[in-house]
């Protein structure tokens, strides 16, 4: 039997902690996304808990690994079905929080048919107003930490508590809040920013001018942006330039969650072990191949199914030079 770098390593299956948003989603299928008032006909549709952690999470646990949320839901029916559809998909729910009398989070999504997406989401604030505290002993078990923006206080804490721990801290830096992102980044080893908030942090839309300056202002992690159909960035500390990893070429169906899978794949390879080129590759891979598939995380695929592809699909990773505005 053939192996490949991208087999997960022997032994137990690393286990990787997500923090943040459990979302009861509402996903329509249309075939063109709405420009004005009215109404609007779907063709398809599903309702599916994700959200950023959790569907980071479900990746994992597809890819091999044991995925651990936590997260919060409200005490509602909503709440039940958020905890028995993730739990059903394989990941371990026994950390999430019940909040009493708070509304767990829902979201209406359009998805058109080329794969873009219009979402409405609403998170009750008083679902996460209270925060347990987190200390080593309780991220001792896992191998690397994941967290997302939705629950900024809790997820400082599982970073600060990971790196004390010597754990992999990683952080999915999405659009959030004022302050938000600039809080947790400095607490986290390694941070992989979707194109939007890199651009809003960095001031600029050039990528690779984007990671340099994203360097510059957090020298301690590892940076990385994701830039959809243009691929991944990301920068290499040993040379002090900028990578770049053109996309996987496919067909569009659903681009949403695409991002979460990223994460989860990165955060898995990186509590294995796997070198940095290759783990671009493997999460690389894994969004794309999920766009292929209508249901936002649904469509996460198999280890095997993402190791079978990477054998035929080799592009050269491009290394630029950062250009600093004030070089310019």
């Amino acid at each position: 039997m053939t192996t490949s770098a991208f087999d997960p390593p022997p032994g137990q299956a690393r286990r990787v902690l997500c923090v943040g948003a459990a979302v009861m989603d509402t996903l329509f299928r249309v075939r063109s996304l709405p420009t004005g008032q009215g109404k609007f006909l779907p063709y398809d549709m599903l309702q599916i808990a994700e959200g950023m952690a959790s569907s980071a999470a479900f990746a994992v646990a597809r890819l091999g690994g044991h995925a651990g949320l936590w997260g919060a839901v409200g005490d509602d029916a909503t709440g039940d079905r958020i905890i028995a559809d993730l739990g059903e998909s394989g990941i371990d729910t026994s950390g999430m929080v019940r909040v009493a009398g708070a509304r767990s989070a829902v979201s209406t999504i359009l998805v058109d048919d080329q794969g873009e997406r219009l979402i409405v989401p609403f998170y009750d604030a008083g679902l996460h107003e209270t925060v347990k505290p987190v200390t080593k002993q309780d991220i001792s078990s896992f191998d690397a930490v994941l967290v997302d923006v939705r629950w900024p206080k809790l997820a400082l804490r599982t970073l600060l508590a990971a790196r004390e721990a010597g754990k992999p801290a990683i952080l999915d830096g999405d659009v959030a809040g004022d302050g938000v992102v600039e809080m947790l980044a400095p607490a986290a080893s390694h941070i992989v920013f979707s194109q939007p908030a890199a651009e809003r942090l960095a001031g600029t839309a050039d990528p690779v001018t984007v990671v340099g300056l994203l360097k510059q202002k957090f020298e301690h992690a590892f940076i990385s942006v994701t830039a959809g159909e243009n691929g991944c960035f990301w920068f290499d500390d040993a040379t002090g330039e900028v990578c770049h990893l053109a996309a996987p070429k496919v067909r569009a169906v659903d681009t949403l969650a695409a991002g979460d899978i990223f994460h989860g794949a990165f955060v898995l390879a990186i509590a294995e072990g796997m070198p940095i080129e290759e783990t671009m590759r493997l999460s690389s891979m894994a969004a794309a191949l999920k766009c292929q598939v209508f249901g936002g995380r649904t469509g996460a695929p198999t280890r095997a199914e993402v190791c079978k592809v990477l054998q035929d699909w080799r592009p050269a990773v491009a290394t630029m030079k950062v250009i600093t505005p004030e070089e310019l």
